[in-house]
């Protein structure tokens, strides 16, 4: 069977007539749509048009508490605690009501926790732990503690906290001391190492 033969079909694909008015029915051009279909670029800030640093954002602040708010809690926790103190004294009979916490309590607490982390309770014959960074931040605390409290403290006050600082900070110096001279001792070329017993870095 013959192939039946197909009209013969011109295309007119000029975008502009005889008079130069663009035709009605006329195709884009590939450039037209390309460019079309293409994002746009951004544009690159001149040198007259400075581009403003951004600013750092501060942390947000929690939500103001009103004193109910703040009473409410108070005594929440005051009763709690109380409940708590009568039932670790009535599996523990004798035992005295745990002391109020003070101020004197508050700097020996840190006082203490410090000379843990120089090394200072290390038993006789064993190689000091020390926690030299969290040492640094515990005597820091207190510096917080006594710049906060400058003024409103008693001579008794003020004195304890001036002698926990100054040995925290003297401890602090022979111990950072210890550690450089153990760490040249170890170097190549530096001089005989030491005998057992020299601190360590546990962080």
């Amino acid at each position: 069977m013959p192939e039946q033969k197909k009209p013969f079909v011109v295309t007119d694909r000029r975008k502009f007539t005889m008079d130069g008015e663009l035709r009605p029915d006329a195709d884009p051009s590939p450039e037209r749509e390309e460019r079309e279909a293409r994002p746009a670029e951004p544009v690159a800030a001149t040198p007259s048009q400075p581009v403003a640093p951004e600013t750092p954002q501060e942390p947000e602040l929690p939500p103001a508490l009103t004193a109910e708010q703040t009473e409410q809690a108070k005594r929440a926790y005051e009763m709690t605690a109380d409940r708590l103190d009568t039932a670790i004294r009535s599996a523990n009979p004798g035992m005295d009501h745990p002391p109020t916490m003070s101020f004197d309590q508050l700097v020996q607490s840190v006082y203490m926790t410090s000379i843990l982390q120089l090394g200072g309770t290390t038993q006789e014959g064993q190689q000091p732990q020390v926690d030299i960074l969290g040492a640094r931040q515990s005597i820091d605390m207190l510096q917080v503690l006594e710049e906060k409290t400058k003024g409103n403290l008693s001579t008794e006050e003020s004195r304890l906290l001036e002698s926990a600082l100054f040995e925290l900070r003297m401890a602090f110096l022979e111990v950072t001391q210890a550690l450089a001279r153990s760490a040249a001792s170890k170097a190549p070329g530096g001089p005989a190492r030491p005998g057992p017993g020299g601190p360590s870095i546990v962080r």
